[in-house]
């Protein structure tokens, strides 16, 4: 058996041994159960068919999970294709004189700004109950929103390529990351951290 065969992956321990970790990867990105079935069954018979191209450089699960990434990747531009930007009419928007002072700084009687996180809440963030926090968190973002954020703050995709894949403009970019990191920090501290601002009332 030629070497480059001897470490391809055997599609017959796939299910077992990635199918878990692959649905709750795509799970997390489309927050839809029927959905992310779909897309791991797609990456497993994209799997099979590129399977003599394996090259071993990496472990057979982030071979897996870049596959299944293109595969979310392109559902996503699929739909983009018939969505325009509209998602983000009213998904927290406000407007920057609520949220910061004429010196730039958070307007903290505005109800907006973070709160101070204390120590306390900062050793929160060691515990796995703040991933729990965090996903029920994100998964409360608009889809599309939820998948240009996962791209560039938890996959660490380059800003160019999420704005070429997703087929959205840098302007469009800095603006969903913005929305969505608010609106995660205001779900964390409403739901986990709990928020203390010295200059709310």
């Amino acid at each position: 058996m030629p070497a480059d065969h001897a470490t391809a992956p055997d599609p017959a321990d796939w299910v077992d041994e990635y199918g878990d970790a692959l649905y709750r990867f795509a799970f997390f990105r489309v927050n839809n159960a029927a959905l992310a079935e779909d897309l791991v069954q797609d990456t497993f018979l994209a799997a099979m068919k590129a399977r003599d191209n394996f090259s071993g450089r990496s472990s057979v699960k982030t071979w897996l999970t870049g596959i299944l990434k293109n595969k979310i990747i392109d559902h996503y531009r699929k739909k983009n294709r018939t969505q325009s930007m509209s998602e983000l009419a009213g998904f927290y928007e406000k407007e920057e004189g609520e949220l910061f002072s004429q010196d730039g700084a958070w307007n903290l009687g505005s109800g907006h700004a973070p709160g101070d996180w204390t120590p306390e809440a900062v050793q929160k963030l060691d515990r796995a109950e703040f991933m729990q926090h965090f996903h029920a968190c994100a998964s409360k973002l608009p889809e599309r929103i939820r998948q240009v954020f996962l791209l560039r703050e938890i996959d660490g995709m380059p800003s160019p390529e999420i704005c070429e894949r997703m087929d959205i403009t840098p302007q469009n970019l800095w603006t969903i990351l913005h929305r969505a990191r608010m609106a995660l920090r205001q779900c964390l501290e409403e739901n986990f951290l709990g928020k203390s601002n010295t200059g709310s009332k």
